[in-house]
Order: C-alpha cells, then structure tokens, then sequence
C-alpha cells in the first residue's frame, strides 16, 4: 500500500506519514543519534507497545512508560511518572519519547518530552482517529489541571508522525464516530468535501477500511498542517481550529472529562453554528447541515437546559479568552471561518437555549 507523506511547514517542518501498515517507519524518525526511546502508552495498547519494543531493541534501549488512558492519563502526577522513569535511566537531550496511543497519550508524551531537558526528540503514532486528524499534529501539548482543560502545555514540535490506519482496528465503532467531531470541524471550517461523503453515505464514510475513509483522514491533516505551518502559535489563523472548542471544552469540564472530545465538540459546533445564525451571519440551511450530519453520526447535538451558569463560568477561563473577553469561531457560511469577540451574554444564552434539551 502506499504511503502518502504530508509536510508541516514553518520553523521546524517535519512529516506526517499516511498509510497502512507503517509503523515500520519509526527508527526513520527516531535517527541514529538517540540511544533511548520511552514509549509512552495506554494499558489497553500494552500488548501492541510491547510489541513495538521488540522491533526497536537491538538499535535502542527501549523503555515503556505505561499511564492511564482518556482524560485521567492528563495529570501533572502522570507527566512525573514519565520524568522519574526518564531520569532514573538516565535520557539525555539526544535521546527520544514516543507518544502511542489516542489524542490524550500523545498531549502527555508530547508535554513530557517538551519539558524533559527543555526539549528532546518527540516522535507520535496515534491510534485514535481523533489522535489522527488533530491531537498528535501541531505541536499542543498539554496536561489538565482542576480548574480546566489543557490549561498547562507547551508548543513542541515533533521530529515527525505516523498515522497507520491499521492500528484503529480492534477499535469500537462509537470510539471511531468520537472522533468524526473533529473531522467535521474541518469539514466546516475548510474543506466542504468532507461534508459531501459524509452526506453521500455515512456508513462508507465511517468505514475505516475504505478508501473514502482515508480520504477524509488525508483532507483533515492537510488542512492542520497548513494552518498550523502558518500559524504554529496560534496567534492568528490556528485559532480557527477551535470550531465548536470553547462550548465544547467548557462541556468536557461539566462532565469531569468523563465524554468523548468528539461528542462535546459536535456540540459545541452546534452552538456555535446557532451564534452564527442569531449573529445574522449563517444561513439556517447551514445550521441544519450541522445537525443533520452530526446526527447521522450519532454524535450529540444538544446539552441539558439548566447547565448554563457551569459552563458559562469555565468558558471565561478558557485560554482562548482574552482578559474577561470572550471569543468564539464562527461562520459566515461553510469554509468561512470568523471570530466573534466579546459577545454579549444576553446573545450566549439565546445561543445556548437553541441547543437546550
């Protein structure tokens, strides 16, 4: 099968590797200078982990590091866990972490590798869809605290990724429709395409055995390289990735990160679509298009009605705030991302009682 290379441009450029069976390709991207390589990783992937240590050993001395899976694997008491293992095997600044696991294990691995020695080499193999389309490339890492998501993190690129299909086999279908949330946000926010076969039909769409499926993968890496080689801090264009994230991250707090990512950010481009309309910005045909799409993908659309003090609260602590001023992405139409600042709150609930169940 061929493999499909997509560049993240900027500063430090590297590859992202598309394919199926590759991750062969890893010792291309650890190099030859590093002599240790941690693999951080999930229980339920200790089996496939073990496995890839045994295809390094020999060239390296291999270790694994393995932390709790989802959101629980995003504590400052994890990220100690991979420093002491580190450093009671003495990692020095040529050696190198790999992140193995879905969107949460790469945030941590990329977090501890960012910080172990001010920065070493960070090589990512995502195993989640969501891990795929969005979390291992970029360059965020990051760690949750009690008071929200995500609020402590570095920028840090990876010497490079590689998203192999086949490890998302053995994958529960909800956890592959999870991760469908971030790939409508590209969808709406760039690339109208991967709207049309999602709509063309849904199962095919979701069938990570086919071609369309991969398609769709491509087209949602394509569209984060570019934004974030253009914008690796995201002082400007990147923040356009945060379609559907402010609501959405605000709803993971609530539920104490016990929902899907996918899930709480299909609602929040729900409510976001529902600014967009009340904003005079979007058509209703367009805010129905979310709802029917996401829909189809099982994907949550509504959030219960007395929840809105909670959320509006974390909102304000978001980091895409600025000061107490509030900002949203929104459309004018699909693929025409804006930002609304400073919202009035009066319009935030009538927003958020369209969506009110």
């Amino acid at each position: 099968m061929s493999t499909t290379t997509i560049t993240v441009s900027g500063t430090e450029p590297y590859d992202v590797l598309v394919g199926r069976g590759i991750l062969d390709r890893l010792p291309e991207l650890i190099g030859p200078n590093a002599q240790k390589v941690l693999i951080v990783h999930p229980p339920t992937l200790g089996a496939r982990a073990a496995a890839l240590r045994e295809s390094l050993v020999g060239d390296y001395e291999v270790l694994l590091a393995e932390i709790p899976d989802a959101e629980a694997g995003k504590r400052v008491e994890v990220a100690a866990f991979c420093w002491q293992v580190m450093g009671q095997a003495d990692f020095t600044r040529t050696d190198a972490v790999v992140g193995f696991g879905g969107g949460s294990v790469t945030d941590v691995a990329g977090f501890v590798a960012a910080t172990w020695l001010r920065g070493i080499r960070l090589i990512q193999l995502p195993t989640t869809l969501l891990g795929m389309v969005d979390a291992a490339i970029g360059g965020k890492t990051g760690i949750n605290t009690a008071e929200g998501k995500n609020l402590v993190g570095a920028f840090y690129a990876p010497a490079g990724v590689i998203v192999d299909l086949d490890t998302l086999t053995g994958l529960s279908q909800m956890e592959i429709l999870a991760g469908f949330g971030e790939v409508v946000k590209y969808g709406f926010i760039a690339e109208p395409e991967i709207l049309d076969i999602i709509e063309r039909d849904v199962d095919v769409a979701t069938d990570s055995q086919s071609e369309e499926f991969r398609r769709m993968v491509e087209l949602s890496i394509r569209i984060k390289a570019r934004v974030v080689g253009e914008d690796f801090r995201e002082a400007g264009l990147r923040e356009i990735l945060n379609y559907g994230h402010t609501l959405g991250h605000a709803v993971e707090y609530a539920e104490r990160f016990q929902w899907r990512h996918g899930a709480a950010v299909a609602i929040g481009m729900v409510y976001a679509a529902e600014l967009g309309r009340l904003t005079g910005r979007l058509s209703d045909e367009v805010v129905d298009r979310h709802r029917s799409i996401l829909t189809s993908l099982q994907l949550p659309i509504g959030y219960p009605a007395g929840r809105w003090s909670t959320l509006l609260s974390v909102m304000k602590r978001d980091k895409k705030a600025r000061g107490s001023m509030l900002r949203f992405i929104v459309l004018d139409d699909v693929a025409k991302p804006t930002t609304l600042t400073g919202p009035d709150e009066s319009l935030l609930f009538a927003a958020y009682q369209e969506i009110g169940i």
